[in-house]
């Protein structure tokens, strides 16, 4: 495991090589939204030093992460006045990790959204994702 990886999407956010809409970022984490959107305000919280799953990733950017999660989920559930909040991890594959760099799912649950896991990402309307992530940013603690 290396602290980054040049080949890794999330990595790129990371060092700022690829636009994202970042939410809020410390020492070990950054989280920002993503871009195949399962309801409002569905963001990621990635470790800084990169690590392919939850099966490679040291533990206290494990605890990093799982704490950015939290309050990401309490900043949504308040601005964004969700009903619920679902943290989704995925390792591997076969549980449908599709970018192979630690990542946690934060994903604002609403009475009656159409949400029913497994999700099939797809494109979101990027005026939306970045209106809602500026929301969440200006409100993140």
């Amino acid at each position: 495991m290396s602290a980054t990886d040049p080949d890794c999407l999330f990595c790129k956010i990371v060092a700022g090589e690829i636009p994202a809409t970042i939410v809020a970022s410390d020492e070990r984490t950054v989280s920002f939204m993503d871009i195949n959107p399962a309801t409002r305000g569905h963001a990621l919280v990635v470790s800084r030093t990169h690590a392919r799953d939850l099966l490679e990733i040291e533990p206290d950017d494990l605890a990093a992460v799982a704490l950015a999660g939290q309050r990401l989920a309490r900043t949504a559930k308040t601005v964004l006045e969700a009903d619920g909040v679902n943290l989704l991890n995925s390792c591997g594959a076969d549980a449908w990790q599709t970018v192979l760099h630690f990542h946690l799912h934060v994903i604002p649950r609403y009475e009656g959204d159409p949400l029913r896991l497994p999700w099939i990402p797809g494109p979101g309307d990027m005026d939306s994702i970045r209106a809602t992530g500026q929301q969440l940013k200006e409100h993140y603690s």
